[in-house]
């Protein structure tokens, strides 16, 4: 068999496995709880690796490579940053976040939990929330399409169009059907393979370039700043990069994880396991990227024509073909992972935020679970038109979607939590001054080029937070109760 056979053998296997477990989680789907967030039943590693796999997508695997081969440890920092937001999310928002949902009216997204949160009348918190949702990951997930479309194209030679069928076809069939558990269970299988794949390519890679000592001493004879954190960076690039791990307490694909972990105790494990898989992960990614460096400089006779590909290529060059296969399925598995979590949470918005808010239907519970399921499919198909032609207008947009999802949701959450004063009027105000902040910040060259958009998008929209809620402000027993009822049963369960 030749060597691509090998590593297509690989990914069917892989392709079938997301597909057999998007049939078992489709088994154990009864409801509209379970088919958003899988019953509030997963336990800690599950939630912990779901949570990271959705996270991370093609970025840990290729974006943070590239980016560390092509200009050194400097760029370590956004890294840095990311851990940091993670952990300060898992120890501050999950347990809080967990139990005022269930407080407060059951609620299974975020923007239902916001209106229940602050006792809005009004539809227009809701709509506002759902849309930002809808708008932000209808995008998104056209771009993952997209790098599993040239994935395909450039790690087998396939057409675009042939690999954006295929990826497309089998991230909507298992998310279709298996509902929030599939997504959760396939996220957990995708996040076990990163981490497997992100550990063996450096250690195994290292002996190829003489051993630790050679490859450093290889590394710092051909350019000795590849190995300082603080080369080339400004103390704005620093505030920057760490600055991304604000917009972990507002991304909805990440914290719905924390709504539907078991129970508070358990995110206590969680932290740790989704905490250490990030580390070991991202020094995985990061060491990849100098063993690469060091790696390539050895081997003059050979070159990288895309840096960003430098994970799949030491992988080529380590392993047998199949296992190769098997680290092209790692990088398979990013891209498909956060595909999949956007998807569900896009459903989610249209019909428990949008048609639940504007038509407020009295349907059965199973007619709501057919209704997510269509929503998962009509986003998938505009998502795949968008992403037909490879439009870089809609990358620019998911480049700084990340701060638009912090910024605007970011601040409300965490006020909603340890804030009794919030107001819909503060929290629906807010999201707009955010959402609308990073829009034009991230568009302005002058200003993206001096400090991500996410600071300015993230502080702003939390005044505006404050100040209308303090101007706004009228005491509602009903609130009092639910975020007392909230801070008892956190206390009695991490008990």
């Amino acid at each position: 068999m030749t060597d691509t056979t090998f590593k297509l053998i690989a990914i069917i296997i892989y392709m079938a496995a997301m597909l057999l477990i998007g049939w078992y989680a489709y088994r154990k789907t009864a409801n509209l709880t379970d088919y958003m967030l899988g019953g509030r039943s997963l336990g800690p590693a599950v939630t912990a690796l779901s949570a990271g796999a959705a996270d991370m997508s093609g970025w840990l695997l290729m974006g943070f490579p590239g980016a560390i081969y092509l200009a050194g440890l400097g760029e370590v920092w956004i890294g840095i940053g990311l851990t940091l937001g993670a952990y300060l999310n898992w120890l501050y928002v999950a347990p809080r976040l967990r139990t005022y949902t269930q407080v407060s009216s059951n609620s299974i997204t975020i923007p239902s939990y916001l209106q229940s949160r602050l006792k809005d009348r009004s539809p227009f918190l809701r709509i506002a929330s759902g849309l930002i949702i809808l708008i932000f990951f209808t995008f998104y997930v056209s771009s993952g399409m997209v790098a599993g479309g040239v994935f395909f194209e450039s790690s087998f030679g396939l057409n675009y169009h042939t690999g954006l069928i295929i990826v497309s076809l089998v991230v909507l069939a298992y998310t279709l059907f298996g509902g929030f558990l599939a997504v959760s269970y396939t996220d957990f299988v995708q996040g076990l393979i990163m981490f497997l794949a992100l550990i063996l390519v450096p250690v195994i890679g290292v002996f190829l370039t003489g051993g630790p000592a050679e490859t450093i001493s290889t590394i710092r004879e051909a350019e000795p700043t590849h190995l300082s954190l603080f080369a080339g960076t400004t103390v704005a690039g620093v505030i920057s990069s760490i600055a991304w791990g604000l917009g972990y307490f507002g991304q909805p694909h990440i914290i719905v994880r924390f709504m539907a972990i078991s129970s508070v105790k358990e995110t206590r494990s969680a932290r740790r396991i989704g905490i250490g898989w990030m580390i070991l992960s991202l020094v995985g990614a990061m060491l990849t990227a100098l063993v690469g460096y060091a790696y390539f400089l050895q081997n003059p006779d050979l070159s990288l024509t895309d840096p960003e590909a430098i994970f799949i290529e030491m992988g080529q060059v380590i392993f047998h073909p199949f296992i190769a296969g098997v680290i092209l399925s790692a990088v398979l598995a990013a891209i498909m992972s956060t595909i999949s979590s956007q998807l569900i949470v896009t459903s989610s918005a249209l019909v428990e935020d949008l048609y639940k808010a504007v038509i407020k239907s009295d349907a059965e519970d199973k007619t709501y679970v057919l209704y997510g399921r269509l929503a998962v499919l009509f986003v998938a198909i505009v998502a795949f038109a968008l992403s037909w032609e490879q439009n870089d207008t809609i990358l620019k947009l998911v480049s700084f979607a990340w701060a638009g999802f912090g910024a605007a949701f970011g601040p409300v959450i965490l006020l909603s939590l340890y804030w009794r004063k919030l107001t819909s009027q503060g929290a629906l105000w807010a999201m707009i001054t955010g959402a609308v902040v990073v829009m034009i910040w991230g568009n302005v060259e002058a200003l993206t080029g001096t400090l991500y958009e996410i600071v300015p998008g993230f502080l702003l929209s939390l005044l505006v937070a404050v100040l209308v809620s303090n101007a706004t402000y009228r005491p509602n027993e009903e609130i009092e109760r639910e975020f007392t009822e909230s801070l008892e049963l956190l206390e009695r369960e991490q008990r």
